[in-house]
């Protein structure tokens, strides 16, 4: 089985080739294709934007499309900043700079900061719509530490662990993820 997967993003093509490669799925992205655009995640969950970017991608291509949209939730700042989580400090604003404003927001609020990462991914094949969900609780830290990994995993230290998502491994971090514990829900889905 043939899909693809509707990011450029290098580390989340690494999870997901990881976790779907497991089941014998090839995972194909957007990287493999000249001509393509951004979808503009325009929509106010999780689910809804991740099925947008499957449904435009697959008309684009023709090819079954597994797409998500994964964010952070911190319950001190109401679930910023949840479906803006890639573009928080702005359009085409570097992981760095979403950390940066995130660290500034919680300046002067008490620890600990209580945090969800979410994931919505989608299997898309032009006729209907199957998808998976995952969370991973935890707490946000206001110094970054660690190497591996992006977006907020070095300020993101899991429930029951002593190190951020950027100290694990990939596979240890694969292990618990929100955005592999989605993939694999949707894996059991479609294979």
């Amino acid at each position: 089985m043939k899909v693809l997967f509707a990011s450029k993003n290098n580390g989340k093509i690494r999870e997901v080739k990881k976790i779907l490669g497991e089941a014998g799925i090839e995972v194909l992205s957007l990287n493999d294709f000249e001509d393509t655009t951004d979808v503009v995640e325009d929509r106010d969950t999780f689910l809804e934007n991740s099925m947008k970017k499957a449904e435009e991608i697959y008309d684009k291509f023709h090819i079954p499309v597994i797409a998500d949209d994964s964010g952070l939730s911190v319950d001190q700042l109401a679930g910023r900043p949840g479906v803006h989580s890639a573009r928080y400090a702005g359009e085409n604003a570097s992981d760095i700079e979403n950390n940066e404003k995130l660290i500034t927001e919680l300046v002067g609020l008490p620890s600990p900061h209580k945090a969800k990462f979410i994931s919505s991914a989608v299997y898309y094949d032009g006729n209907n719509y199957i998808s998976g969900y995952g969370e991973l609780i935890g707490e946000i830290i206001t110094e970054p530490r660690g190497n591996n990994g992006f977006g907020y995993d070095p300020l993101f230290i899991p429930d029951g662990y002593d190190n951020t998502l950027a100290e694990l491994t990939l596979e240890e971090k694969n292990s618990i993820s929100h955005r592999a514990k989605a993939f694999r829900q949707l894996k059991t889905k479609i294979i």
